[in-house]
């Protein structure tokens, strides 16, 4: 199973190949050697000729097309043993960078993201996007895009290009919000080159969710090629790495947790259903079960998620039932996805993170109860990542497009 992205498909093995695309795809290899070198090792064109098994001089001239086009730099000196000449180091050039956004229910936000996919910097702006024309959204994030362009600039960082994480399905082609029910969307057309519009590379839409994962992706130990990430804010999303690759289905959808039904007979929800998890595990859902009622004037939805943090630490009766309910059906709708993509490993994200102390027991529990085959394999997880993992993921899937095609930055 692979990442279904639009993508340009590989030629045919019997097409016959040229010399531009025999090229294209040296540069990428060379420029994979260099980025997939230990940030303390900064590798002589010998160096990336032993690796890439290319010709010294091959290495040379691609070497020299990537230095032209500002993706690698050339650094310091070491010596290939003790003995020999000193060697010029190439390393990925740490002063440029794509900028990762995110639109949820309650906040927009930005940050930069370098080339190794370090976020270098970013700013998380509350702001009310339930119900709010696209278009009105959209220019409240481009005056955010803008600053982070200027910070940028100032810190002398070239922007390659940029990524948006949204609550909703999406269709990338044509940056279309196919669906974001928690956010009143359907059917609505980004205008992204608000957002950044000097850019030779494309921009990318994804959904919140498969952002998240694929930035979890970079936390995770080699041998964990499978998981389910579970993203928590006011809605439930759920993104799905098999053998290392993002799996978003064949319409690119796959992995909605948070409308899993738990509850047949439950509350209606907001995409249509009944009874989804996100109607007893979704942030709303909780802050209502736990009496701290609707949001009221003047009052934000954060004050009131730190309200339920300290009924929790107070032990107060209906807090500690709402998020044990949370937990219970998550459990459900876990072990279910567990069996259906066989994975072992659910990394819990965004608030469902920040309640880990509560919530897990319950969460154990209900797997034990209703999924005992597989509980005792299970290892759940939570992202330290908070609410930075979407826009970090945007981020390097872009970062990630750009190391696999070069060429669209050389010439």
């Amino acid at each position: 199973m692979r990442r279904t992205t639009a993508e340009a498909q590989p030629a045919p093995s019997n097409a016959p190949g040229n010399v531009g695309d025999v090229r294209k795809a040296n540069l990428a290899r060379v420029l994979a050697v260099i980025a997939g070198a230990h940030s303390e090792h900064r590798l002589s064109r010998a160096d990336i000729a032993t690796r890439s098994k290319l010709t010294k001089a091959s290495v040379s001239s691609l070497v020299a097309d990537l230095l032209e086009s500002g993706l690698i730099i050339e650094i310091g000196v070491h010596r290939d043993g003790e003995r020999g000449r000193p060697s010029v180091g190439l390393i990925l050039n740490p002063a440029r960078c794509v900028i990762g956004m995110e639109i949820n229910v309650d906040y927009i936000s930005a940050g930069l993201v370098d080339l190794s996919g370090k976020l270098l910097t970013h700013q998380i702006v509350p702001r009310l996007n339930r119900a709010v024309n696209a278009e009105q959204v959209i220019d409240a994030l481009s005056e955010l895009s803008s600053q982070m362009q200027q910070a940028a600039e100032a810190q002398d960082l070239k922007i390659l290009g940029g990524g948006l994480a949204v609550p909703g399905l999406v269709d990338e082609k044509s940056y279309t919000v196919l669906q974001a029910p928690n956010l009143g969307w359907e059917a609505q057309t980004l205008d992204v080159r608000k957002l950044l519009s000097e850019t030779k590379t494309r921009f990318r839409l994804f959904n919140e969710a498969n952002a998240s994962a694929l930035a979890q992706q970079q936390l995770m130990e080699p041998a964990e090629r499978d998981f389910l990430f579970v993203s928590g804010e006011v809605g439930i999303g759920g993104g799905l790495i098999i053998d290392a690759e993002l799996f978003a289905g064949p319409q690119g959808h796959a992995g909605e947790l948070g409308h899993v039904v738990v509850q047949p007979e439950g509350k209606s929800c907001s995409c249509g259903g009944r009874g989804c998890l996100e109607t007893v595990a979704g942030q709303e859902a909780i802050l209502t079960a736990a009496n701290l009622g609707v949001a009221a004037r003047g009052v934000s939805r954060q004050q009131r998620i730190e309200r339920l943090y300290q009924a929790l630490e107070s032990g107060q009766e209906p807090a500690n039932i709402a998020v044990a309910d949370a937990g219970k059906s998550l459990g459900v709708a876990v072990a279910s996805a567990m069996r259906l993509f066989n994975v072992s490993t659910v990394v819990f994200g965004g608030h469902f993170a920040a309640l880990e102390r509560w919530l897990l027991p319950a969460t154990t529990s209900s797997l034990r109860t209703y999924a005992p085959s597989i509980a005792g394999q299970a290892k759940l997880r939570f992202s330290p990542l908070g609410q930075t993992g979407a826009l970090i993921g945007a981020a390097h899937s872009v970062v990630g497009d750009l190391l696999e095609s070069p060429h669209q930055l050389v010439g």
